[in-house]
């Protein structure tokens, strides 16, 4: 059975990058586009890994993180806001893994093999990954 992997930003474009590189990486993918479609879908469906923006337009992606993680998934925090602040939250919520927006997809995928404990795939990203 192929993992799952819920995307949630309300960011189309980085929402589809994510959701690219995580097909690439072997997992199906659901996006979610708020807060609440999120949490609708963490009690829809069982998921491998959640990659959860931080700052959603109808409330905090910590609530999100904080759903995922009682179904025992592995989240990855991603902002366009970083500080010192956000990333000691975001652990201290959960998150096995925090991103600063703009990220490379190199980045992403190491954060993504951490949040799963694998290690992030050899291959070096191609044109399409840019």
């Amino acid at each position: 059975m192929t993992p799952a992997a819920l995307v949630v930003d309300d960011e189309p474009d980085l929402a589809a990058t994510c959701e690219r590189l995580l097909r690439r990486a072997g997992y199906t993918v659901v996006t979610a586009t708020s807060r609440r479609s999120a949490l609708a879908a963490l009690d829809a469906e069982p998921f491998a890994l959640a990659v959860v923006d931080r700052h959603l337009p109808d409330g905090d992606g910590l609530d999100v993180l904080r759903a995922a993680r009682e179904h025992a998934i592995p989240v990855v925090i991603m902002t366009g806001y970083a500080s010192a602040t956000s990333r000691t939250s975001s652990h201290s919520a959960g998150a096995a893994a925090y991103l600063a927006k703009p990220f490379s997809a190199q980045a992403f995928l190491a954060a993504v093999g951490t949040a799963v404990g694998a290690s992030p795939p050899d291959r070096a990203p191609g044109p399409a990954d840019r």
